[in-house]
């Protein structure tokens, strides 16, 4: 990776634990994603605190593709501990976005960045993954409904059970943000998140799934290379199923 690109993404010092998994992913992405027919770096992004940073430092010298790893908790009593998630939209709660654009412009993943994580998925032969949309939220406390200091009633405690009836699949911290942004700046997002806690059953593992999300992820940054490589070589703007079938 060019200095100049890790520079970019360790500017902001708050990280927290995930900081080195970030950089090796990082790094991982960035060396095995540039090509000679584009030197502009793909990018992994996982947990960043605010993620805001790390797109406008990355979008500034290059990078156009960012792809969320993390963890999520889930709201739907179907969803296992050590499943993944690939967000197909977010719902957004985050703040954030809000600096950005009005509150109705959606936030949605790039269609071939998803298509390339559920590819990644498949071919890795991992089968528990879920697509749908998340809840990105500002707050892991009362913005995710969840019991504050002293009891304090909050104006979010019907939040969970809300959109756990509108099918959403779960809260996280990034997401909303790194889609809107990457629409609004003409770049490509997804995001897959390894599921640590069920919310509707109560349950919470560390770590579970971590490794196939970073796995999943590594993969799809490589599958999106191949793909960009048809696209150029067979002078299309979109990728599309019998593109991406040819030899």
């Amino acid at each position: 990776m060019s200095p100049e690109i890790l520079n970019a993404l360790t500017r902001s010092r708050s990280y927290g634990i995930q900081r080195r998994k970030f950089l090796t992913t990082a790094n991982f992405a960035a060396s095995q994603a540039s090509t000679k027919e584009s030197q502009s770096p793909l990018c992994l992004v996982a947990s960043v605190q605010p993620v805001s940073i790390a797109i406008n430092e990355a979008a500034s010298i290059g990078v156009h593709t960012f792809v969320r790893v993390g963890s999520t908790a889930a709201i739907q009593e179907n969803i296992e501990c050590g499943d993944l998630i690939f967000s197909s939209a977010a719902v957004r709660l985050d703040g954030t976005s809000n600096c950005y654009i009005m509150p109705e412009y959606p936030a949605v993943a790039s269609f071939e960045v998803l298509q390339a994580l559920i590819e990644a998925a498949e071919s890795l032969g991992i089968k528990n993954y879920h697509v749908s949309i998340t809840a990105t939220t500002a707050d892991f406390y009362a913005g995710q409904s969840r019991h504050t200091t002293a009891n304090y009633q909050s104006s979010t405690e019907n939040l969970l059970s809300l959109l756990k009836r509108a099918k959403v699949l779960n809260f996280e911290m990034e997401t909303a943000t790194l889609f809107t942004l990457a629409s609004l700046y003409g770049l490509r997002a997804g995001s897959v998140c390894a599921v640590f806690a069920n919310r509707c059953r109560n349950e919470f593992r560390t770590e579970a799934g971590e490794e196939n999300a970073m796995m999943v992820a590594n993969e799809a940054i490589k599958i999106l290379r191949e793909w960009d490589k048809k696209k150029m070589r067979e002078e299309r703007r979109w990728l599309f199923p019998s593109l991406v079938n040819t030899r």
